[in-house]
């Protein structure tokens, strides 16, 4: 079974994709990726993207037309994946696509929905294969946060039955997936990664990223600021719990400057960094299998915060007890991660079987996620 798989996270910075061969390889039990592509996201798009995560005039036709223009994306990113790995489309099983995630309001309290932008019938009919869109909102349905779904792929990927091995997305968002060598697996959001150091980046420097986290580290760290952001009710929950910008977003920004209008900007941008180093590294002290742990434990890192030298390096620093690596150590790509759990979760909704987690989202039983449109 050949899929792909497409994702477009938090950071709205491209589309990542991947073209999965299932059949287990030489050496690999889960398959092997035959070609990998990631395509820069149109700045128009972008910034439209981003306006749609809040409130906004005419948000129904804006967001329809920003669908169809990722669509565009989408659909130029498979072209370029079977081009590589010389399939016609007939030879897929299915495309599995995220979608941009505009709104993500999972608490009945808030809403109890999430919302992903995609067109996948018009995708399908542009590329010729089935897609299958759609995988967060029947978790929320069955009362889960519908995120994060990618622990049960890492489960599949790097759970080994005689360690314990953590696996940290660094997108816009951070998020964990924790695998114990016995017990269940469990995962969440632990905050913002990349999204508040880019925003206050393009700020002040009008740039898109921190090339190496450079910027901040030629900052320091302003305690008190840091402290005040640590004290965010949203580090105190217990999982199940997920996140987006729906809550760490310019706005959130502002409100946690209050307290330092004066503050050198590369000050503050070293000690967002810090934000997330201790967001994660307070999640990770606490995990009873790491408390208990004589040996170094692995911490697997994806996304694009791997490629934030000062952020990984603060990483290992915080956390001692831990070896943090690359996914790419560990036989997949950082910005392949994702793309190639959406090709995961696609084959399972093919083969009838269960994408969540409830142990991760809280969800009242295991589901079969996503919604299939044919070619």
């Amino acid at each position: 079974m050949l899929t792909l798989g497409l994702m477009s996270g938090t950071s709205t910075d491209g589309v990542d994709g991947v073209l999965v061969d299932w059949s287990p390889a030489p050496g690999a039990g889960w398959g092997r990726v035959l070609a990998s592509k990631h395509l820069p996201m149109p700045e128009a798009l972008r910034e439209e993207l981003l306006a749609l995560n809040h409130p906004g005039p005419d948000e129904l036709h804006r967001a329809s037309l920003a669908a169809r223009a990722l669509m565009v994306v989408h659909a130029d990113v498979v072209q370029a994946l079977l081009a590589e790995a010389r399939k016609p489309p007939s030879a897929l099983a299915a495309l599995g696509i995220h979608g941009q995630t505009v709104r993500h309001r999972p608490d009945p309290a808030d809403g109890g929905y999430t919302l992903q932008l995609a067109a996948p019938a018009w995708l399908a009919e542009r590329c010729g294969i089935p897609v299958i869109a759609d995988f967060r909102s029947r978790d929320v349905a069955a009362g889960g946060q519908g995120a994060p779904l990618v622990p049960a792929f890492h489960q599949a990927l790097w759970a080994q039955p005689d360690r314990d091995v953590a696996v940290l997305n660094l997108g816009g968002i951070a998020n964990l997936s924790l695998l114990p060598a016995q017990g269940p697996v469990t995962g969440f959001d632990t905050g913002p990664a990349n999204a508040l150091m880019d925003l206050w980046i393009a700020r002040h420097q009008g740039a898109a990223y921190d090339r190496d986290g450079a910027w901040a580290a030629g900052g320091r760290v302003l305690p008190d600021l840091l402290a005040r952001g640590l004290a965010d009710p949203y580090f105190a929950r217990p999982a199940p719990k997920s996140t987006g910008r729906d809550a760490f977003d310019a706005a959130w920004l502002d409100r946690w400057l209050d307290g330092a209008p004066q503050a050198d900007p590369r000050d503050v941008q070293a000690t967002l960094l810090a934000l997330t180093v201790e967001s994660v590294a307070a999640s990770l002290r606490c995990w009873p299998p790491a408390v208990a742990s004589t040996a170094v434990l692995p911490l697997i890192v994806c996304g694009g915060g791997v490629f934030n030298h000062a952020l990984m390096h603060g990483l290992q620093k915080a956390l001692p007890g831990w070896r943090v690596s690359s996914s790419a150590e560990h036989g997949l790509p950082p910005l392949a991660v994702e793309a190639t759990a959406f090709a995961w979760l696609a084959r399972a909704h093919l083969l009838d079987q269960p994408g969540n987690l409830p142990a991760v989202t809280g969800a009242r039983g295991p589901r079969i996620l996503g919604a299939y449109h044919p070619a």
